[in-house]
């Protein structure tokens, strides 16, 4: 109790309840106490904060990017990369050329616990990467790998962070930029047109259906919002 008076949240109390009910079993081990007495208090359930995504207008202003230079048009093939196939950052980077199957407008990605798969990633996508495989011998030729950095060597998920951010703030959106938020968009976005679960979880390759269907409060707050905008009632507030 006190220490909900003193403004700590559910996370900061189940570390501390986790802490005590460790030193309490430390004292029964010792023999001065016979029982553990925080055993029975159930700990604050935390909550699952929503992931946060980039609306379609904005990921639209990103995309739009100055093309002055071969280095922002690797950036721009790998945020339609991104948002077209919904990747994992270390999926990104770890893509070879012998990934690609660009006629097909398909990529092979090797995601968590070493499950391969097999994901469609758009014209958009397969065109500027095609645009990037015209320029990417101006860095080097020796590493296998799609995304190069400027010293010709593998991209890092560091320097993709750092350049999707530089990003964020050139486009003038307002919120920071980061890989996994595209990822967040790309799945949010999917979910809103298609209404697929299933389908989004082997886009994303989760393993677990319960780790998609956090989507769907996402998708819920979508649809939420347009009845509130587009509905008689909802406009009367009664």
């Amino acid at each position: 109790m006190r220490s909900r008076r003193a403004g700590l949240g559910p996370a900061s109390l189940a570390l501390r309840l986790s802490a005590l009910r460790s030193f309490f079993d430390w004292l029964v081990g010792q023999g001065e106490l016979s029982a553990n007495p925080a055993k029975g208090i159930a700990a604050p359930k935390i909550p699952r904060h929503l992931p946060k995504n980039i609306d379609v207008d904005d990921v639209n202003r990103l995309l739009d990017i100055d093309l002055n230079d071969p280095l922002a048009v690797r950036d721009r093939a790998m945020l339609e990369v991104m948002y077209g196939a919904g990747l994992r950052l270390s999926e990104l980077v770890n893509l070879d050329i012998k990934h690609l199957d660009l006629e097909s407008g398909e990529v092979w990605v090797m995601g968590k616990g070493s499950k391969e798969r097999r994901l469609p990633i758009g014209r958009n996508a397969v065109a500027w990467i095609e645009h990037w495989l015209d320029l990417r011998g101006l860095f080097g030729t020796d590493d296998d790998a799609l995304f190069l950095s400027k010293l010709g060597k593998r991209i890092s998920a560091r320097n993709v962070q750092k350049r999707f951010a530089e990003w964020g703030i050139k486009q003038g959106l307002n919120s920071h930029v980061h890989p996994h938020k595209l990822r967040h968009s790309f799945a949010t976005h999917m979910l809103e047109s298609s209404g697929d679960l299933r389908g989004v979880q082997e886009l994303l390759g989760h393993a677990n259906l319960s780790t998609t269907q956090i989507y769907t409060h996402l998708d819920f707050q979508h649809l939420a919002s347009v009845y509130d905008a587009a509905h008689p009632r909802a406009k009367r507030g009664k």
